[in-house]
């Protein structure tokens, strides 16, 4: 049985002043998926979340959120919300108080609503756990850690149960080792409370660890979209074999830096450099017709820039465009 799909854009365009944003782009998310739109900066990815916010109108097109068009609708008609890059926090509300505004704040609320044993009482404390934050829950963001401020922006969002969470590159305002531990916490969130994921993003690590699939954005349009194994072993334009890592063009034959083995026997290259990463060697070649191909080695194999050295690879790990 076929996935139900949640959000469909269906042929939308934005044209600005001077120039596309989004051109004749059609998309189609599944319930419940982790779906990631990634491109660089200008690609137009978050011009897409904003109108599926609602903060724009395309030019042309259709967006449908549960079988209903929502392209003419004002933001607080759609059933979506939005984790901005800042998160946008109220410094002078706790992190319960934080939690609980979307739910004060409705067009219709009862004055028992938050009574012990009631149902929004019970939803807060719920959440509050499925974001571990039970023990701080009477803190100010301004006594919180990233990752923590973080979490909290999510429980606001998912606490109002949408069919949708944008999130507008959440994790940039992160340190490197603290994006790696959150993103996993964001994965797990993402799978406890099953809410669908609208995820944009120019990392491409960050979207191949948590995505069960990717939208490739490049200039306006789309592509290429699939699972990230699907879009990394087998893209399909030279753009996104390019922007999903390294890649080797050799005869014009794409192959990864993790597919190229160095052998006693091969094409020969001499090594032009060598980057200590790790867990793993970057070994940089050059052939005679000046083509530099990249590799990557255990770190105990010894290499030295100038040594004359042979290379191969497999060719079920060839990309052919």
């Amino acid at each position: 049985m076929p996935p139900e799909m949640v959000l469909q854009l269906r042929r939308v365009s934005k044209d600005f002043a001077t120039q596309r944003a989004v051109a004749n782009v059609s998309l189609e998310i599944p319930r419940g998926a982790f779906f990631s739109l990634l491109g660089p900066s200008g690609c137009g990815k978050t011009t897409i979340l904003r109108m599926v916010a609602g903060f724009e109108t395309p030019t042309s097109g259709e967006i449908w959120l549960n079988g209903q068009r929502i392209d003419a609708l004002p933001p607080y008609q759609r059933n979506v919300n939005t984790v901005f890059q800042s998160y946008a926090l109220f410094p002078h509300l706790t992190v319960q108080g934080n939690i609980e505004f979307g739910l004060r704040h409705r067009p219709v609320k009862g004055s028992d609503d938050f009574a012990k044993g009631s149902d929004d009482f019970n939803r807060v404390a719920d959440v509050l756990k499925q974001v571990r934050l039970e023990a701080k829950a009477s803190r100010r963001p301004s006594e919180l850690s990233g990752g923590e401020r973080q979490r909290v922006a999510l429980a606001r969002a998912i606490i109002l149960r949408p069919d949708v969470l944008l999130l507008d590159e959440p994790l940039s305002a992160l340190d490197p080792q603290l994006r790696k531990q959150v993103r996993g916490e964001l994965r797990d969130l993402q799978r406890r409370v099953g809410v669908t994921f609208l995820f944009v993003t120019h990392d491409q690590e960050e979207a191949l660890s948590m995505s069960d699939q990717i939208a490739v954005m490049n200039a306006g349009a789309l592509e290429q979209v699939g699972t990230p194994r699907e879009i990394y072993a087998r893209p399909r334009t030279r753009f996104v074999a390019d922007f999903l890592g390294a890649m080797n063009w050799i005869d014009g034959v794409g192959v990864r830096p993790e597919a190229v083995y160095i052998t006693p026997e091969g094409r020969k290259a001499v090594v032009t450099g060598v980057t200590y990463l790790g867990s793993f060697c970057h070994i940089a070649m050059a052939l005679e017709s000046g083509e530099t191909i990249h590799a990557q080695v255990a770190p105990g194999l010894a290499y030295t820039a100038g040594q004359t050295v042979c290379f191969t690879w497999n060719r079920e790990d060839e990309v052919r465009l």
